[in-house]
């Protein structure tokens, strides 16, 4: 009897550690009433702006959630993850398109069984590629008005300005694209370029040796290329024509630092659209790893607040597209495509999807070969 009275005690023992463990557990994942909860954000560069402005008004009409904004290349957002480099745990992943959240789950798949998102991955804003350049280089390079890769390509393998009937003064032709191994936009503008070669971009035609020339002398034209789209803009303000003539960025950031480049070097760079151009879309996922369900509801608050019309508004200011179709670009107040920037449109010509992850992972081969 004694022995019975003895094993119930420490069964009951047993029970109430388990029992004081999984509330532990519990309030460990399950944040108390009144308790902030902390929202790391991981982004794509080219959303640094809105989002920044978005972030004190979002904590105050939410004052139990803290924003915590880190920015990287879109390639980065990808790889630091799925690599585990990042020393924080990002609760939101906003690369620039829906096809890079489609690489990190099917990486993350050849590694791990379950799903590496809460729910579906959502849109945030849009925009597309386009082409800049400072104006007197532009109506040398480009004298119908029209951003053409064929004379891009031309001119960059003549080399000089005054081969092409340009001021001799000029030197040598400058493009700037951001490094395709570690951001989405210039992994789409060769796609584009490869595109434009060759009609049509597939795996047998980045294997064909015109690529391959093309790719190579676009890294030898690109000198020491930016990991960010927004960083690659305000390098080529800063530096002006004779080290920065012609880049290809998004047009988001082209509309939105406009006004800066008139300030900056005096006269403003003229705005190309490529035709056709890429449509990216920016993405948000919630990620598992290391994220209760508290801090994805809250991570889920946050993107419901992003796509209301309000801040789309935001979006449309900083020279991105909503993805909510009913809103006019024009009607926003301080739109930049009311404010009569060189070149601005607000129907583009002919807009493509981006190219598959396979595609667009040959590429980044292509140019990490040449």
């Amino acid at each position: 009897m004694k022995k019975q009275k003895t094993h119930a005690r420490l069964t009951r023992r047993a029970l109430l550690s388990g029992a004081v463990m999984l509330v532990a557990i519990a309030l460990a994942y399950a944040p108390l009433p009144g308790a902030t909860q902390t929202v790391v954000i991981v982004s794509g560069t080219e959303l640094q702006e809105p989002l920044q402005a978005l972030e004190t008004q979002f904590e105050q009409a939410h004052p139990d959630i803290q924003l915590e904004l880190k920015f990287q290349g879109s390639q980065d957002v990808v790889n630091n993850y799925v690599d585990d480099k990042n020393d924080f745990d990002p609760a939101l992943l906003i690369p620039a398109n829906a096809e890079l959240l489609t690489e990190l789950e099917d990486r993350w798949r050849a590694q791990n069984s379950e799903t590496p998102f809460y729910g579906a991955p959502q849109p945030i804003a849009k925009s597309i590629l386009v082409g800049i350049a400072w104006a007197d280089r532009g109506k040398i390079l480009f004298p119908n008005g029209r951003f053409d890769w064929q004379q891009l390509a031309s001119a960059l393998q003549k080399g000089n300005w005054a081969a092409i009937g340009g001021d001799k003064t000029w030197g040598s032709i400058d493009l700037v694209l951001t490094d395709p191994a570690r951001s989405n936009s210039g992994q789409l503008a060769m796609g584009l370029w490869a595109q434009s070669q060759a009609g049509n971009l597939d795996a047998a035609t980045l294997g064909s040796p015109a690529i391959a020339a093309l790719f190579k002398l676009a890294k030898q034209s690109v000198y020491n290329p930016p990991r960010s789209t927004d960083t690659l803009l305000q390098e080529f303000i800063t530096r002006g024509s004779n080290e920065a003539d012609v880049a290809v960025v998004y047009e988001s950031v082209a509309l939105y630092r406009w006004q800066q480049s008139t300030t900056t070097q005096g006269n403003p760079y003229q705005i190309y659209y490529i035709d056709p151009t890429i449509e990216t879309v920016s993405t948000a996922a919630i990620p598992r790893r290391n994220i209760s369900q508290g801090t994805a509801d809250a991570a889920q608050t946050f993107l419901a607040f992003l796509q209301q019309p309000e801040q789309q508004a935001v979006f449309v200011q900083h020279g991105f597209r909503s993805v909510n179709p009913a809103i006019d670009l024009r009607s926003i107040p301080n739109s930049p495509w009311s404010q009569n920037i060189p070149g601005a449109q607000v129907n583009p010509p002919g807009v493509n999807p981006p190219p598959d992850r396979n595609t667009l992972n040959e590429m980044i081969r292509l140019w990490q070969r040449g």
